[in-house]
């Protein structure tokens, strides 16, 4: 008796998940068209007080500007080629942007949507940056292997800190004001302490290859690591300076966002899908992987709203902005 009660149990439990998984995880709420060509799109930095979302048309060379309470494309500014990252500081009302092919950092006045600076940079300025304390700005040089750090200030390169291989994503630590970099090559995540532009530490990553981009959750004092060499997310305790657990994501991950409102981590790949994990402190379960278009390896989400934000380089030979949402089962 007690065998074919467990076994109904698990029929139950068999069913309530495979009703679970034919639900679509994201419902999408709207397609923005957005001009331009059909090219890459990259890094994206909201702005959720002031409404705004700055996003790189990449192959375009443009800074995309988005008000996303009208959801209506506000601003297209040319002028930078193969820009990669960006980043917006609205203390400072500046957006930083890396534009890779001019080989410099632009810094863009948010009220008057003007590029103010161009400070010379490396060989491929990607990811950024910014710890408050110091007010600098860190920038990874992929290609350079090294970290630059900017004074903003000034507007004004300070110094290179060599990293000894390629350098992926990088992020500030508001718990232990560090910076952390992703040496992809060294299967590395590197800690930078910007009072003095020292590595203080090097913490290998076993349990996964090639990380490239990650998010650093504060308040649980984890790291989320995309590996793009084996499609796996590593969690990483900063505290303890161990891999906690790994994960398979789908094809190619790239960029990595989190709702804190609802505690929804995505990570965004290239192979079309979105990996999604819902993180209780610091400790992930993986909620499933959800189509969203073709290459789209970039995500921003409003915690407020929970709308996320992909911008898709090609659907039906022309770029948009598709805008999504959990389900009402993942709220």
């Amino acid at each position: 008796m007690k065998f074919v009660r467990a076994l109904i149990l698990l029929a139950l439990a068999q069913a309530v998940a495979c009703s679970s998984r034919a639900q679509p995880l994201l419902e999408k709420v709207a397609d923005i068209p957005l001009p331009g060509g059909a090219t890459r799109f990259d890094y994206q930095s909201l702005d959720a007080a002031a409404g705004r979302l700055y996003f790189s048309h990449m192959g375009d060379g443009e800074l995309m500007v988005f008000d996303i309470t009208a959801d209506k494309l506000v601003a297209q500014l040319p002028g930078f080629p193969t820009m990669t990252g960006v980043l917006a500081v609205p203390a400072l009302k500046r957006v930083y942007g890396s534009v890779t092919k001019n080989h410099e950092i632009a810094v863009v006045d948010t009220e008057k949507l003007i590029v103010i600076k161009r400070i010379p940079d490396g060989k491929f300025p990607d990811g950024l940056a910014y710890s408050p304390e110091t007010q600098k700005l860190y920038v990874s040089d992929e290609s350079g292997g090294v970290e630059t750090v900017i004074d903003t200030k000034s507007n004004t390169k300070l110094r290179s800190i060599p990293l000894g291989g390629e350098a992926g994503n990088t992020q500030y630590d508001e718990s232990s004001h560090l910076f952390y970099v992703a040496v992809q090559t060294r299967n590395q995540l590197v800690a930078i302490d910007p009072q003095t532009d020292s590595i203080v530490g090097r913490y290998d990553l076993k349990k996964g290859d090639h990380p490239h981009g990650f998010y650093i959750d504060a308040p649980a004092h984890r790291a989320y690591v995309s590996c793009q060499g084996d499609n796996k997310l590593i969690v990483f305790n900063l505290k303890t300076h161990e891999e906690e657990d790994v994960f398979p994501v789908s094809a190619d991950p790239d960029v990595i966002s989190f709702d804190r409102g609802l505690n929804l981590l995505y990570v965004a790949c290239e192979s079309g899908a979105v990996s999604m994990f819902r993180a209780h402190n610091g400790k992930l379960t993986k909620i499933g992987d959800t189509e969203v278009g073709p290459n789209s390896h970039t995500v921003a989400v409003d915690p407020q709203t929970h709308k996320s934000y992909f911008p898709l380089k090609s659907i039906n030979g022309k770029p948009l902005l598709r805008i999504m949402r959990p389900s009402a089962a993942l709220q």
